[in-house]
């Protein structure tokens, strides 16, 4: 459900309200009780949160299998040798 952002014509206040797409624009002020009007706003951009993505995440078996695929080659990646340390004279 979308938020919607209103301002009170009487009073000032602003306020945002959980609507359904299909309702009709309008809400009562929570100050004063008068109709608000529905402002324009840009909205919000997707917001994630948590530490990333899982291997459940993928619609089609076909992404989980490049995504396993992936892992695989980066695991077999062998690593830089660690290098001797000069000696101190």
């Amino acid at each position: 459900m979308p938020t919607y952002e209103y301002k009170c014509p009487s009073c000032g206040t602003r306020f945002e309200r959980f609507q359904k797409i299909t309702a009709k624009p309008g809400a009562p002020c929570p100050k004063c009780g008068t109709k608000a009007e529905r402002l324009i706003s840009g909205g919000t951009g997707v917001l994630f949160k948590g530490s990333g993505f899982y291997e459940t995440d993928y619609k089609r078996p076909s992404e989980k299998a490049k995504h396993k695929a992936k892992e695989d080659r980066e695991k077999s990646t062998p690593s830089k040798p660690d290098l001797p340390k000069p000696k101190a004279d």
